[in-house]
This record gives C-alpha cells, structure tokens and sequence, in this order.
C-alpha cells in the first residue's frame, strides 16, 4: 500500500456485513470512557496465553458457530477489554484449504458466552467441489496477464497458484490464488494477488500486497534514539521497541541492506545527503508509532508480540515513494526526486507502520472501499502519531506528508479536513467510490475523522488553518482527537473485517463508541453526525442527509427471487429548476444476500443512476442506508423511482420503503 497513488486495480468493491450493534449503556460520567470497556494493555506473554486458550477451545468455538463439518478456525489475533470481555479474531479453511474472505471477529464474556459475531462473509461456505477443472498453468498465464496490464516491470510468478476458497464476494467458489512479483510501473515490488476461479477461468478478484513510512534528522531535528553498543561501534537497533533495526539500501531494490553502524552514537547531520540523516529519520518515525500503540492504544508491537518490524531506507534511485511489505515485514523508504528528499517523515513513518497493523487485525482488503478504508487507517493514524510526538520541527496536523514535498510545490499529499483539495481525493461517500484508487477513496474516512476530531467550519490549529464541509450542509461539533482515535482503533481491532465497506465501517465506529461512551452519549451522537457529514448515513436526529424536503414512499413491494426489477414510485412536486448535485437517496431493503441486488434511481426522465450494483455488498443482509446522487442535470419534479432487481436464486426480500430528500 504505496503512500502515493498507483492506478487502481479493479473497479467491483467487496464489501461486509454490519458488524453487530453495540449493546444499550449508559456512561458513568459525561465523556468519559465506561469503567472495563476499554482494551487492556497486554504483555506478549499474556497475549500468547490468550491466544494459546483460544487456539485450545476453536474446535468448540467452531461448533458453537456452526460451522460445518470441514469448517476450521485459525488464531490470528486476540484483545481483551478491563471488563473480562475478549474479542479473538479467526481466519478459517474448508477441507483444509484457506477461506479467503472468510475472516470473523468473535466476541465473548468473561464467562465464555459469545456476546457477538462479525464476519467479512455471512455466506454459509459449502463449495460445490474441492476439485479443480482448471490447469494451474491457466491461472498462472491470467495473472502474468493481469500484471502485464497494470504496466508491471519484469513480471514473474514467484508464489505457485495454490487452490483456496473464495468467500469474499458472491458465492464461496474453489479457486487459486496466484502471486505475481517483479516490479510495479512506478518502481515499487510487486506483489499481485490473482483469484481465479478454478473451474471457469473467470478472474474474480486481485489485489496488491505491497502496502504503500542523539540523531540528527532531515525532517525532526535533532532527536534521542535508542541504538545498541557493541564493542566499540554503535548500530541502529532499538532494544527497547522489539529490536527494530534500520538499514541502508544504498540505491539497491533488493535484499536487506547493511545494518547502520559506526563509531560514534551520533547519526546524521541533518542534510539529506548524508545517509544517515534519513536513516535517523526513520528509526525516530518507527520508534515513536511503535510507542503511540503501546502507550495510547495498548498494543506491544504490530503484531502485538513485541516483535518489531525493520526499516529499509534509500531504496532505488529517486524514487517518490515509500511502502509497507508483509513478506519482509518492513517498512522501505525512497529519497524522492533527485535523492532530495527521503520519504522519512513522521507521519509517512506511521503510515506505513500502520499499514502492518492493519494488515494483523482488520486485514482489509487492499480494493474497492474496504482498500480506501485501509489507507484511510493509515492516515489517520500517520496523523495521530505526528500530534503525538509533539516535535516542534514538525508539528500535529491534518495534513499527509507535508514534510516531503512530493508534489514538489510545497503542498501536502493529503488534506482530511478536505481531501478534494489534493485534486483527486473524494470529500464524501458516493455509489462507486469503490471503483477508484484507493488513494483517492480513502477520503471519505479521512474527512470523518477530522469532522469527528475537530468538526466542521473554519478553524486553526497549530498554526495550520483548516475550513472543512460537510456533505449535507449541516454542522458537525467534533468530540477531539483523543477520543476518536480510541474510537477507530477498537473499531480497527474489534469490528472491521477483510471486505468491510463504508456502511460497516460506519456500524463498526457506532458499535465501538457504544461500548466505550455508551449508545446514549454524545460521542454516540457525533459519530452518526460525522458520518452524515460525508453522505454515510443518517443524523443522529434521524436525517437521512440534512434535513430539507422529503418525499417518501412506505409501501411494501416484494423482490422476486432471481426476477424482473421491480419499482417503487414518489411524485415530487413544488420544486422549481433541477434537482441538486447532493440529492439524498435513502433506502430500507430486507434481503438476504445483498450481492444478488441492483439498486437505481430513476429520474423522470427514465436515467438510471446505480446506487449499489449486482454482485456488490458481498453476503450482508439488507440495506439501510443514504446514498448522495449528482442529479443536477434531472427536472426536480416529476416521478421518481427506485428500481429494484433480484439477479440470482435462492434468496428473497423487499422494498419497506424509500426517500428523496433535497436539501
């Protein structure tokens, strides 16, 4: 997940379900945190046993679900809140074969009672076959293909196709999963997972896995590190944060460098072309999110083991850019254009180093919305990370990569209190966001957390001056950074799941303040608020997107199974000129298996404009939601409808109702 943008991979979004909502409490005191709802700082001996319980009782916990007979849970993170409450989160196999998309998060009891369950598929996994029709070597040819189509350097097979179970999107179906290496346009490794169905050839799905973060610094000043003696030399490894290391790659894209050394502990003078001074840079950035987790958040290390990661510092030859790798678990840094200026500042640190957190919790799929959602993560924390290092030669803001000038004007690489002032990035939620770069969808969230820290309007903050809107034109009172980020991060750890999309995220964000605020506060209140800010959902009074005037039709209209498109109708009147570029859409739909709707509105006209597309949604059931449509080329009045299509069997629902709202 480069920090920069690279072309988008594909243009379908896989999307979860709802997480489940938070149970109804009520805060001890106005603002604070309920006593026991917070998650616990662990140790990694204490987490190791955690998890070496609950890798005990998964056969059970599998029952418990379930799931069938081929069905198995794997471990691969645990939490535990001060109340005994204990969130472990499970990948899963069929018949011994990887699920992927099959990812949960189960919550239970201090008396071992499942409390709730979120899963990235609510689609029961029963396969049709475990036996391939297709040669590997097909799946092989379509995924040198797909690199060969996003301008890949040197593409080259460098993991043999395996066969898994798909379960992210549609039906869980017999696959591979092929992975392709070599170079990406741009210079960054690649690393391009190909899901190919198994039995047709169809390609279902890709996605990139190279995530793209006394010294005396480039950007920082001069700063304390935490380096190792021995003998008479001193090497960047930091003792105190898992043994992090720091590396020189010396121009090269390969390998793990040489190890920063030398005679003195003193590195770097603060220009960029001394190779430590980006090197100080680095083991500072690293040093410093390494303690923001534990301090803020609890957690020891990425993976939450206290193992720390490594960083590579300049890589190739001015490359503008810098990324996260699972398969080295590392962070790699570019010196930008010229060799001038490495990508090592503090928040471009934290980025990517949270690209490894995301990676280990929520593994969000890096496509579609739940990709913007992950670079979202890593920016909000890129931020966080910065305002709380408190280092006066780069101070907190809202701005990513403001130390780098990557644009090479002086301007930042991103803005959340506005992302669109960047010239691509998305301000709000709308139908095919998931179809973008994911630098450009990750938006959205970014502005509902500034919205949600800071709230709307004008405002200056550490010198930096911010204006932020909001998508229905109504204000949004923020609850501060302090309490959003915890808000976030337990919805990162506890809620989200590999093929979350914008409406879960936002369940998850309520479900997480509900626990920790109560469902009845006011943060509860401003996260509904921040998220209608960006065309997500309804107000906490109840607006579906501002207020205004709305038209609405409550009559139930049955969905037939795998049928023709049915239609539900509200005449708008008494409006004069067309309608607006923000007109609001909200649905209610009872259906089971969501990915089988087409949803459009139709204007007087007969225009259609797709609010969710077939095959998108994933598993979830129904849709409640408000979507924003730019319908300002529609005669306001006139009749409007909401069609509806069933496109594949087995499932059934309805039409409870809908609204057009113009604000």
């Amino acid at each position: 997940m480069a920090l920069v943008g690279v072309s988008a991979l594909i243009a379908a979004a896989v999307q979860s379900g709802a997480a489940t909502a938070a149970p109804e409490k009520a805060p001890s005191a106005a603002g604070k945190v309920i006593p026991g709802a917070e998650s616990v700082k662990l140790t990694p001996a204490q987490r190791a046993e955690l998890i070496r319980a609950a890798d005990a009782s998964k056969a059970a916990t599998a029952k418990d679900l379930g799931l069938g007979a081929k069905e198995k849970l794997v471990v691969r993170d645990v939490l535990k809140d001060g109340d005994g409450t204990v969130h472990t989160r499970y990948e899963r196999t069929y018949d011994g074969l990887p699920v992927l998309g099959g990812d949960l998060v189960v919550e239970s009891t201090k008396t071992d009672a499942t409390a709730s369950v979120v899963k990235a598929s609510r689609a029961a996994v029963e396969p049709a076959t475990t036996t391939a029709k297709l040669p590997a070597a097909k799946a092989e040819t379509q995924a040198l293909a797909a690199a060969k189509a996003e301008d890949a350097k040197s593409p080259d097979v460098n993991r043999a196709p395996r066969k898994v179970i798909w379960a992210a999107s549609g039906t869980p179906t017999l696959a591979y999963e092929t992975v392709v290496g070599g170079f990406q346009h741009d210079g960054t490794p690649q690393e391009l997972h190909v899901i190919t169905d198994a039995a047709t050839g169809e390609k279902l799905y890709e996605w990139e896995a190279i995530e793209t973060g006394t010294g005396n610094t480039v950007y920082s000043g001069t700063v304390d590190l935490t380096s190792t003696q021995s003998g008479s030399t001193f090497n960047l490894t930091d003792g105190a944060r898992g043994n992090h290391k720091t590396y020189n790659l010396n121009r090269g894209t390969s390998g793990t460098g040489t190890l920063f050394s030398g005679p003195d502990d003193i590195w770097g003078n603060g220009s960029a072309s001394n190779l430590e001074s980006a090197a100080a840079d680095a083991h500072y950035g690293a040093a410093l999110t390494w303690d923001y987790y534990k301090n803020v958040h609890g957690r020891s290390g990425i993976r939450g083991d206290g193992v720390g990661a490594y960083s590579r510092v300049h890589y190739g030859n001015n490359y503008v850019n810098a990324f996260w790798s699972d398969s080295c678990f590392c962070m790699t840094y570019g010196d930008g254009s010229g060799n001038a200026n490495p990508l090592t500042s503090i928040d471009v640190a934290a980025h990517e180093m949270t690209h490894g957190l995301t990676s280990n919790t929520a593994g969000l799929n890096y496509s579609g919305e739940s990709g913007g959602l992950n670079e979202a993560t890593s920016d909000i924390f890129g931020s966080t990370v910065e305002f709380y290092a408190a280092n006066s030669s780069d101070v907190g803001d809202y701005l990513i990569g403001e130390e780098i000038n990557i644009n090479g004007d002086g301007t930042p690489l991103r803005y959340m209190d506005k992302p669109s002032r960047d010239g691509a990035s998305k301000d709000s939620w709308y139908s095919g966001l998931g179809s973008i770069d994911v630098h450009y969808s990750s938006g959205p969230a970014n502005h509902f957390f500034y919205l949600l820290s800071e709230g709307s309007g004008t405002k200056t903050i550490n010198g930096v001056s911010y204006d932020s809107p909001t998508a229905d034109g109504l204000p949004v009172t923020g609850i501060g950074r302090d309490k959003a980020e915890k808000i976030w991060f337990r919805a990162l750890t506890t809620k989200f799941t590999s093929t979350t999309n914008y409406a879960a995220a936002r369940t998850g964000t309520l479900a997480a303040t509900g626990e920790l605020y109560g469902t009845t506060s006011a943060e509860y209140k401003a996260v509904q608020d921040a998220w209608a800010g960006v065309a997500v959902g309804a107000r906490s009074d109840g607006g579906g997107g501002g207020g205004g005037t709305s038209f609405e039709n409550t009559a139930d209209v049955a969905i037939p199974d795998n049928g023709a498109a049915v239609t539900s109708s509200v005449t708008v009147s008494g409006r004069t000129g067309n309608a607006p570029s923000n007109l609001q859409v909200a649905v209610d739909i009872t259906h089971t298996y969501i990915g089988d709707l087409q949803v459009q509105l139709v204007a007087p006209d007969g225009t259609a404009y797709t609010l969710k597309g077939y095959n998108t949604g994933g598993s979830a059931d129904n849709i409640n939601t408000t979507y924003t449509v730019n319908a300002s080329s529609e005669v306001a009045n006139g009749a409007w409808q909401l069609r509806v299509q069933d496109n594949a069997a087995r499932d059934t629902g309805r039409i409870n109702g809908w609204k057009l709202t113009f604000p």
